[in-house]
Protein backbone atom coordinates (compact mmCIF):
# COMPACT_ATOMS: atom_id res chain seq x y z
CA UNK A 1 0.00 0.00 0.00
CA UNK A 2 1.36 3.45 -0.75
CA UNK A 3 0.61 6.77 -0.10
CA UNK A 4 2.47 9.76 -0.90
CA UNK A 5 5.11 10.72 2.49
CA UNK A 6 4.60 14.71 3.53
CA UNK A 7 7.39 16.62 2.83
CA UNK A 8 7.89 17.44 6.68
CA UNK A 9 5.89 14.41 8.68
CA UNK A 10 4.33 15.26 11.54
CA UNK A 11 2.18 13.46 14.16
CA UNK A 12 -0.92 15.33 12.86
CA UNK A 13 0.47 13.13 9.34
CA UNK A 14 0.09 10.24 10.90
CA UNK A 15 -2.67 10.45 11.99
CA UNK A 16 -4.04 11.83 8.70
CA UNK A 17 -2.67 8.22 6.61
CA UNK A 18 -5.99 6.55 5.61
CA UNK A 19 -7.95 5.12 8.17
CA UNK A 20 -5.12 5.32 11.09
CA UNK A 21 -7.11 7.21 13.08
CA UNK A 22 -9.23 4.12 13.30
CA UNK A 23 -7.46 1.31 12.80
CA UNK A 24 -4.90 2.82 15.51
CA UNK A 25 -7.84 3.75 18.52
CA UNK A 26 -9.27 -0.07 17.41
CA UNK A 27 -6.04 -1.78 18.18
CA UNK A 28 -5.22 0.62 21.18
CA UNK A 29 -8.95 -0.54 22.85
CA UNK A 30 -7.53 -3.94 22.48
CA UNK A 31 -3.66 -3.46 23.54
CA UNK A 32 -5.22 -1.71 27.10
CA UNK A 33 -6.14 -5.10 27.86
CA UNK A 34 -2.42 -5.92 28.45
CA UNK A 35 -1.99 -2.75 30.80
CA UNK A 36 -5.25 -3.82 32.84
CA UNK A 37 -4.83 -7.79 33.09
CA UNK A 38 -1.84 -8.05 35.09
CA UNK A 39 -2.71 -6.17 38.37
CA UNK A 40 -6.15 -8.29 37.72
CA UNK A 41 -5.13 -11.36 37.64
CA UNK A 42 -2.72 -10.68 40.48
CA UNK A 43 -5.39 -8.99 42.57
CA UNK A 44 -8.06 -11.51 42.05
CA UNK A 45 -5.59 -14.56 42.02
CA UNK A 46 -4.83 -12.96 46.03
CA UNK A 47 -8.32 -13.04 47.05
CA UNK A 48 -9.17 -16.22 45.41
CA UNK A 49 -6.56 -18.27 47.43
CA UNK A 50 -5.29 -15.96 50.23
CA UNK A 51 -1.34 -16.75 48.83
CA UNK A 52 0.54 -14.28 47.47
CA UNK A 53 2.79 -17.16 46.16
CA UNK A 54 0.39 -18.69 44.48
CA UNK A 55 -0.64 -15.56 42.72
CA UNK A 56 3.25 -15.15 41.88
CA UNK A 57 3.07 -18.21 39.99
CA UNK A 58 0.49 -18.07 38.05
CA UNK A 59 1.63 -14.33 37.11
CA UNK A 60 4.56 -16.17 35.65
CA UNK A 61 2.64 -18.83 34.14
CA UNK A 62 0.59 -16.38 32.49
CA UNK A 63 3.65 -13.74 31.37
CA UNK A 64 5.76 -17.03 30.27
CA UNK A 65 3.23 -18.66 27.90
CA UNK A 66 2.20 -14.89 26.50
CA UNK A 67 5.82 -12.94 26.04
CA UNK A 68 7.93 -16.74 24.22
CA UNK A 69 5.05 -17.92 21.86
CA UNK A 70 4.67 -14.53 20.67
CA UNK A 71 6.68 -14.85 17.81
CA UNK A 72 5.08 -17.94 17.12
CA UNK A 73 1.61 -16.36 17.21
CA UNK A 74 3.08 -13.37 15.57
CA UNK A 75 4.23 -16.12 12.43
CA UNK A 76 0.77 -16.85 11.83
CA UNK A 77 -0.63 -13.53 11.12
CA UNK A 78 2.07 -13.39 8.46
CA UNK A 79 1.28 -16.35 6.83
CA UNK A 80 -2.57 -16.34 6.98
CA UNK A 81 -3.33 -12.21 8.13
CA UNK A 82 -4.01 -10.18 10.31
CA UNK A 83 -8.01 -10.92 9.33
CA UNK A 84 -8.30 -14.66 9.83
CA UNK A 85 -5.52 -15.06 12.70
CA UNK A 86 -6.25 -12.50 15.24
CA UNK A 87 -10.10 -13.30 15.60
CA UNK A 88 -9.87 -16.84 16.92
CA UNK A 89 -7.22 -15.77 19.14
CA UNK A 90 -8.76 -12.80 20.54
CA UNK A 91 -11.77 -15.06 20.93
CA UNK A 92 -9.96 -18.05 22.53
CA UNK A 93 -7.61 -15.43 24.87
CA UNK A 94 -11.04 -13.43 26.03
CA UNK A 95 -12.78 -17.05 26.85
CA UNK A 96 -10.19 -18.49 29.01
CA UNK A 97 -10.00 -14.78 31.06
CA UNK A 98 -13.63 -15.36 31.53
CA UNK A 99 -13.02 -18.50 32.93
CA UNK A 100 -10.04 -17.44 34.80
CA UNK A 101 -12.55 -14.52 36.30
CA UNK A 102 -15.66 -17.54 37.33
CA UNK A 103 -12.64 -19.66 38.72
CA UNK A 104 -11.05 -16.56 40.46
CA UNK A 105 -14.60 -14.65 41.61
CA UNK A 106 -15.15 -15.74 45.44
CA UNK A 107 -12.14 -16.92 47.85
CA UNK A 108 -11.29 -20.90 48.06
CA UNK A 109 -10.68 -21.26 44.67
CA UNK A 110 -8.15 -24.68 44.06
CA UNK A 111 -4.55 -23.20 42.72
CA UNK A 112 -4.41 -26.01 39.77
CA UNK A 113 -7.10 -25.21 37.64
CA UNK A 114 -6.45 -21.14 37.95
CA UNK A 115 -2.66 -21.53 36.73
CA UNK A 116 -3.73 -23.50 33.75
CA UNK A 117 -6.68 -21.22 32.88
CA UNK A 118 -4.01 -18.62 33.24
CA UNK A 119 -1.09 -20.70 30.95
CA UNK A 120 -4.01 -21.01 28.22
CA UNK A 121 -5.00 -17.41 28.42
CA UNK A 122 -1.11 -16.15 27.89
CA UNK A 123 -0.89 -18.72 25.01
CA UNK A 124 -3.29 -17.67 22.75
CA UNK A 125 -3.02 -13.45 23.48
CA UNK A 126 -2.84 -11.90 20.48
CA UNK A 127 0.20 -9.87 19.53
CA UNK A 128 -1.67 -6.45 18.47
CA UNK A 129 1.47 -4.05 19.11
CA UNK A 130 3.37 -6.08 16.57
CA UNK A 131 0.68 -6.44 14.19
CA UNK A 132 -0.24 -2.77 14.32
CA UNK A 133 3.51 -2.19 13.67
CA UNK A 134 3.07 -3.73 11.15
CA UNK A 135 0.94 -1.59 9.92
CA UNK A 136 2.21 0.99 10.07
CA UNK A 137 5.10 -0.13 8.26
CA UNK A 138 2.73 -0.09 5.42
CA UNK A 139 1.08 2.96 5.84
CA UNK A 140 3.86 4.93 6.25
CA UNK A 141 6.14 5.81 3.32
CA UNK A 142 9.90 7.11 4.47
CA UNK A 143 12.02 6.48 7.67
CA UNK A 144 10.95 9.97 8.86
CA UNK A 145 6.79 9.27 8.48
CA UNK A 146 7.51 5.61 9.93
CA UNK A 147 9.99 6.72 12.70
CA UNK A 148 6.82 9.38 13.89
CA UNK A 149 4.58 6.75 13.50
CA UNK A 150 6.30 4.03 15.97
CA UNK A 151 6.98 7.06 18.28
CA UNK A 152 3.37 8.06 18.70
CA UNK A 153 2.55 4.25 18.80
CA UNK A 154 5.08 3.76 21.52
CA UNK A 155 3.90 6.39 23.68
CA UNK A 156 0.69 5.35 23.43
CA UNK A 157 1.65 1.96 24.69
CA UNK A 158 3.69 3.89 27.64
CA UNK A 159 0.31 5.36 28.58
CA UNK A 160 -1.77 2.21 28.62
CA UNK A 161 0.54 0.46 30.60
CA UNK A 162 -0.10 3.45 33.46
CA UNK A 163 -3.27 3.99 32.96
CA UNK A 164 -4.36 0.31 32.64
CA UNK A 165 -3.91 -0.39 36.92
CA UNK A 166 -5.63 3.03 37.67
CA UNK A 167 -8.44 1.86 35.89
CA UNK A 168 -8.43 -1.61 37.75
CA UNK A 169 -8.01 0.46 41.05
CA UNK A 170 -11.08 2.53 40.50
CA UNK A 171 -12.97 -0.72 39.09
CA UNK A 172 -12.57 -2.71 42.54
CA UNK A 173 -13.26 -0.02 44.37
CA UNK A 174 -16.70 -1.19 43.95
CA UNK A 175 -16.64 -4.75 42.35
CA UNK A 176 -14.58 -7.92 42.96
CA UNK A 177 -11.04 -8.03 41.31
CA UNK A 178 -12.20 -10.88 38.86
CA UNK A 179 -14.21 -8.13 37.22
CA UNK A 180 -10.91 -6.22 35.79
CA UNK A 181 -10.49 -9.97 34.05
CA UNK A 182 -13.88 -9.55 32.75
CA UNK A 183 -13.15 -6.20 31.50
CA UNK A 184 -9.23 -6.95 29.91
CA UNK A 185 -11.54 -9.63 28.24
CA UNK A 186 -13.88 -7.52 26.68
CA UNK A 187 -11.35 -4.82 25.54
CA UNK A 188 -9.68 -7.36 23.76
CA UNK A 189 -12.53 -9.07 22.01
CA UNK A 190 -14.07 -5.54 21.35
CA UNK A 191 -10.80 -3.81 19.59
CA UNK A 192 -9.68 -6.67 18.15
CA UNK A 193 -13.20 -7.45 16.63
CA UNK A 194 -13.24 -3.86 15.39
CA UNK A 195 -10.00 -3.75 14.25
CA UNK A 196 -9.44 -6.05 12.08
CA UNK A 197 -12.12 -4.92 9.89
CA UNK A 198 -9.75 -1.78 8.70
CA UNK A 199 -8.93 -2.30 4.83
CA UNK A 200 -5.08 -1.60 5.27
CA UNK A 201 -4.79 -4.53 7.54
CA UNK A 202 -1.81 -6.81 5.57
CA UNK A 203 -3.23 -9.75 3.69
CA UNK A 204 -1.59 -13.05 3.74
CA UNK A 205 1.86 -13.27 2.89
CA UNK A 206 2.67 -16.58 2.91
CA UNK A 207 6.13 -18.87 3.22
CA UNK A 208 7.78 -16.37 1.04
CA UNK A 209 11.87 -17.06 0.19
CA UNK A 210 14.08 -15.69 2.87
CA UNK A 211 11.49 -15.81 5.98
CA UNK A 212 13.14 -18.59 7.99
CA UNK A 213 15.56 -18.66 10.71
CA UNK A 214 18.43 -17.15 8.35
CA UNK A 215 17.05 -14.37 7.56
CA UNK A 216 15.84 -13.35 10.56
CA UNK A 217 19.04 -13.32 12.19
CA UNK A 218 19.66 -10.28 11.45
CA UNK A 219 17.45 -9.44 14.12
CA UNK A 220 20.27 -10.35 16.84
CA UNK A 221 21.16 -6.71 17.61
CA UNK A 222 17.44 -5.36 18.16
CA UNK A 223 16.59 -8.11 20.24
CA UNK A 224 19.72 -8.17 22.28
CA UNK A 225 19.51 -4.15 23.14
CA UNK A 226 15.55 -4.93 23.43
CA UNK A 227 16.51 -7.61 26.12
CA UNK A 228 19.23 -5.42 27.92
CA UNK A 229 16.88 -2.28 28.25
CA UNK A 230 14.27 -5.20 29.71
CA UNK A 231 16.69 -6.17 32.30
CA UNK A 232 17.81 -2.67 33.21
CA UNK A 233 14.50 -1.08 33.79
CA UNK A 234 12.77 -3.85 35.60
CA UNK A 235 15.45 -3.46 37.68
CA UNK A 236 15.13 -0.07 38.27
CA UNK A 237 11.90 -0.81 40.00
CA UNK A 238 13.34 -2.67 42.96
CA UNK A 239 16.12 -0.38 43.05
CA UNK A 240 13.99 2.81 43.69
CA UNK A 241 12.02 1.07 46.64
CA UNK A 242 14.95 -0.25 48.01
CA UNK A 243 16.85 3.30 48.05
CA UNK A 244 13.86 4.95 49.25
CA UNK A 245 13.68 2.42 52.02
CA UNK A 246 17.32 3.10 53.01
CA UNK A 247 16.65 6.34 53.16
CA UNK A 248 13.61 6.33 55.63
CA UNK A 249 11.68 7.91 52.78
CA UNK A 250 9.28 5.38 53.00
CA UNK A 251 7.39 2.95 49.64
CA UNK A 252 4.41 5.91 49.47
CA UNK A 253 7.27 7.99 47.76
CA UNK A 254 8.59 5.25 44.99
CA UNK A 255 5.50 5.87 42.57
CA UNK A 256 6.17 9.52 42.10
CA UNK A 257 9.91 8.67 41.01
CA UNK A 258 8.59 5.79 38.55
CA UNK A 259 5.94 8.82 37.61
CA UNK A 260 8.96 10.64 36.41
CA UNK A 261 10.77 7.88 34.36
CA UNK A 262 7.65 7.42 32.95
CA UNK A 263 6.91 11.12 32.07
CA UNK A 264 10.44 11.32 30.84
CA UNK A 265 9.57 8.05 28.05
CA UNK A 266 6.93 10.04 27.20
CA UNK A 267 8.62 13.17 26.57
CA UNK A 268 11.71 11.52 24.95
CA UNK A 269 9.24 9.24 22.82
CA UNK A 270 7.63 12.32 20.73
CA UNK A 271 11.33 14.48 20.51
CA UNK A 272 12.96 11.38 19.37
CA UNK A 273 10.22 10.84 16.57
CA UNK A 274 10.06 14.69 15.77
CA UNK A 275 13.70 14.96 14.82
CA UNK A 276 14.73 14.57 11.35
CA UNK A 277 17.91 12.41 12.12
CA UNK A 278 20.70 11.66 9.44
CA UNK A 279 22.49 9.39 11.70
CA UNK A 280 22.11 5.24 10.73
CA UNK A 281 18.91 3.62 13.00
CA UNK A 282 21.41 0.89 13.82
CA UNK A 283 23.85 3.49 15.05
CA UNK A 284 20.98 5.33 17.06
CA UNK A 285 20.30 2.42 18.79
CA UNK A 286 22.98 1.48 20.06
CA UNK A 287 23.60 5.48 21.02
CA UNK A 288 20.29 5.70 22.88
CA UNK A 289 20.42 2.14 24.87
CA UNK A 290 24.23 3.26 25.99
CA UNK A 291 23.00 6.43 27.45
CA UNK A 292 19.98 5.24 29.21
CA UNK A 293 22.66 2.61 31.11
CA UNK A 294 24.95 5.34 31.50
CA UNK A 295 22.08 7.34 33.56
CA UNK A 296 20.80 4.39 35.21
CA UNK A 297 24.01 3.69 36.17
CA UNK A 298 25.04 7.20 37.78
CA UNK A 299 21.38 7.43 39.92
CA UNK A 300 23.69 5.37 42.44
CA UNK A 301 25.03 8.47 43.07
CA UNK A 302 21.65 10.79 43.88
CA UNK A 303 22.10 12.27 46.89
CA UNK A 304 18.21 12.38 48.26
CA UNK A 305 15.35 11.69 46.30
CA UNK A 306 14.42 14.89 44.11
CA UNK A 307 18.18 14.08 42.82
CA UNK A 308 17.04 10.72 42.09
CA UNK A 309 13.09 11.26 40.36
CA UNK A 310 15.48 14.09 38.12
CA UNK A 311 18.02 11.04 37.32
CA UNK A 312 14.91 8.77 36.55
CA UNK A 313 13.36 11.45 34.41
CA UNK A 314 16.44 11.85 32.25
CA UNK A 315 16.96 8.08 32.14
CA UNK A 316 12.97 7.73 31.04
CA UNK A 317 14.03 10.57 28.23
CA UNK A 318 16.11 7.30 26.72
CA UNK A 319 13.51 4.48 26.87
CA UNK A 320 11.08 5.47 24.16
CA UNK A 321 13.67 6.28 21.42
CA UNK A 322 15.84 3.01 22.31
CA UNK A 323 12.63 0.88 21.85
CA UNK A 324 11.07 2.84 18.78
CA UNK A 325 14.37 2.26 17.34
CA UNK A 326 15.06 -1.20 17.93
CA UNK A 327 11.40 -2.01 15.86
CA UNK A 328 12.57 0.74 13.39
CA UNK A 329 15.86 -1.61 12.67
CA UNK A 330 13.70 -4.72 13.25
CA UNK A 331 11.35 -3.63 10.37
CA UNK A 332 14.50 -2.89 8.18
CA UNK A 333 16.55 -6.25 8.92
CA UNK A 334 12.96 -8.51 8.41
CA UNK A 335 12.37 -9.64 4.85
CA UNK A 336 8.82 -8.48 3.78
CA UNK A 337 6.87 -11.96 4.47
CA UNK A 338 8.04 -11.68 8.80
CA UNK A 339 7.33 -8.15 9.79
CA UNK A 340 5.05 -8.96 12.71
CA UNK A 341 7.59 -11.79 13.63
CA UNK A 342 9.99 -9.01 13.55
CA UNK A 343 8.00 -7.16 15.93
CA UNK A 344 7.39 -9.55 18.30
CA UNK A 345 10.64 -10.97 18.78
CA UNK A 346 11.74 -7.34 20.00
CA UNK A 347 8.68 -7.69 22.51
CA UNK A 348 9.73 -10.55 23.81
CA UNK A 349 13.24 -9.63 24.02
CA UNK A 350 11.79 -6.54 26.26
CA UNK A 351 9.57 -8.74 28.36
CA UNK A 352 12.16 -11.75 28.89
CA UNK A 353 14.43 -9.19 29.92
CA UNK A 354 11.87 -7.47 32.64
CA UNK A 355 11.51 -11.04 33.76
CA UNK A 356 15.23 -12.05 34.29
CA UNK A 357 16.25 -8.53 35.63
CA UNK A 358 13.77 -8.40 38.42
CA UNK A 359 14.83 -11.77 39.62
CA UNK A 360 18.27 -10.71 39.60
CA UNK A 361 18.05 -7.82 40.80
CA UNK A 362 15.96 -9.16 44.20
CA UNK A 363 18.95 -11.19 44.54
CA UNK A 364 21.39 -8.67 44.43
CA UNK A 365 19.87 -6.30 47.08
CA UNK A 366 20.84 -6.59 50.63
CA UNK A 367 24.18 -8.37 49.15
CA UNK A 368 25.63 -5.89 47.59
CA UNK A 369 26.05 -2.00 48.08
CA UNK A 370 22.86 0.25 46.35
CA UNK A 371 25.56 1.91 44.03
CA UNK A 372 26.84 -1.41 43.02
CA UNK A 373 23.60 -2.50 42.09
CA UNK A 374 22.80 0.86 40.09
CA UNK A 375 25.78 0.24 38.45
CA UNK A 376 25.42 -3.40 36.89
CA UNK A 377 21.55 -2.37 36.27
CA UNK A 378 22.94 -0.08 33.58
CA UNK A 379 25.46 -2.19 32.48
CA UNK A 380 22.90 -4.80 31.61
CA UNK A 381 21.55 -1.92 28.28
CA UNK A 382 24.95 -0.71 28.00
CA UNK A 383 26.87 -3.80 27.10
CA UNK A 384 24.49 -5.82 24.51
CA UNK A 385 24.50 -2.17 23.15
CA UNK A 386 28.15 -1.60 22.71
CA UNK A 387 28.82 -4.97 21.59
CA UNK A 388 25.77 -4.66 18.81
CA UNK A 389 27.94 -1.22 17.74
CA UNK A 390 30.94 -3.00 17.79
CA UNK A 391 29.87 -5.85 15.47
CA UNK A 392 28.51 -3.70 13.36
CA UNK A 393 31.60 -2.03 12.95
CA UNK A 394 33.60 -5.30 11.99
CA UNK A 395 30.95 -6.04 9.64
CA UNK A 396 31.52 -2.35 7.81
CA UNK A 397 34.85 -2.83 7.72
CA UNK A 398 34.58 -6.25 5.94
CA UNK A 399 32.47 -4.94 3.33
Amino acid sequence: MSTHAPARPSYAAVLRLPHARRTFTSALTARLSYGTVSLAVMLSVTRATGSYAVSGAVLSLFGATTVFLAPLRAALIDRHGARRALPPMALLYGALLCLLAALTWRPGAPPAPIAVAAALAGACAPPLGPTMRAVWAELAVGPQLLSRAYSLDGVAEELLYVSGPVLIGVLTGWAPPAAGILLSALLVVGGTGVFVTSPVLPGPRGATPGTGRGALSGLLAPVAVATGAGLALSGVDLLVTAFATQRSYGTAVVPWVLGALSAGSAVGGLLNGAVRWQAPARVRLCGSAVALGLVIAAAGLAPGLWALAGVMGIAGAFIAPTLTTAYLVADETAPEGARTQAGAWVNTGVNAGSSLGAMATGLLIGRMPLGVCFLLAGGAAVLPAAGAYRRRRVRGRRG
